[in-house]
């Protein structure tokens, strides 16, 4: 038997929260926990209920229904919206699914599906994170990324190298969000570099020689800096 899906609704128009409600109640394994009209209400409470997915509208009064998935880290999104234009932002926060209302009762069925898709995949141990790069949204295979560093030509980018020596550019995205991201093999060791533990060979109180090699054929080192050395410790004896 499938996992009954516990959904939360924003909507700020009464009659189309009112209508989106029925219609989830016609979806089979999905319950509506609570539906909200009021964007403030929904930001007080969402933190203290339980729940898998959200329907959210994007243009609310003194807010962004981008804006508000932001905040609902590790939640399916879907977004209900009679505005054709933020699709591709949409996407970029990876929501399940864009909607555009009026919203029929197989469309729906087909997001909540979509949903449960991810939601069961985002249960199990993945292997690949999905990010933006300077070649497009790609899919990096965990196993092979190897390092994360401070892009030379914008801090807000990172250099990612891979097992095989390629490198590719991670945009727009910092160390903290690719630490939530990335499985507990990934371990930032200091201010400007993140480490694959599985390619340490040896370290030191301030230094750490991994597999990997430059150009030149000399082994990459680097440095493990006071502040993250206590977190590595307790990773490379797990």
């Amino acid at each position: 038997m499938e996992k009954v899906l516990k959904c939360l609704l924003l909507d700020d128009e009464l009659p189309g929260l009112t209508y989106l409600k029925m219609l989830c109640e016609q979806v089979p394994g999905l319950r509506v926990i609570k539906a909200f009209n009021d964007p403030s209400k929904f930001l007080e409470e969402f933190p203290a209920l339980e729940f898998d997915l959200c329907i959210i509208d994007i243009e609310m009064p003194l807010f962004n229904g981008l804006k508000v998935a932001n905040l609902l880290q590790g939640k399916a999104i879907i977004f209900a919206t009679a505005y054709k234009e933020y699709a591709a932002e949409a996407f970029d926060l990876n929501a399940v699914d864009y909607l555009l209302k009026p919203v029929s009762l197989e469309r729906l069925k087909t997001a909540i599906s979509k949903a449960r898709t991810q939601i069961k995949s985002q249960a199990e141990p993945s292997r690949y994170f999905t990010c933006n790069t300077d070649k497009g949204k790609a899919r990096i295979s965990l196993e092979q990324l190897a390092w994360i560093g401070t892009s030379p030509v914008d801090s807000r980018d990172k250099l990612a190298q891979m097992k095989d020596g390629s490198s590719i550019v991670l945009k727009n995205i910092s160390f903290d969000s690719l630490l939530i991201t990335l499985s507990k093999s990934f371990v930032r060791i200091n201010k400007q570099e993140i480490i694959n533990l599985d390619f340490v060979q040896y370290f030191s109180h301030d230094q750490i020689t991994t597999v990997l090699h430059h150009s030149t054929g000399k082994p990459m080192i680097l440095t493990l800096s006071d502040r993250f050395r206590e977190e590595f410790l307790k990773n490379m004896k797990s």
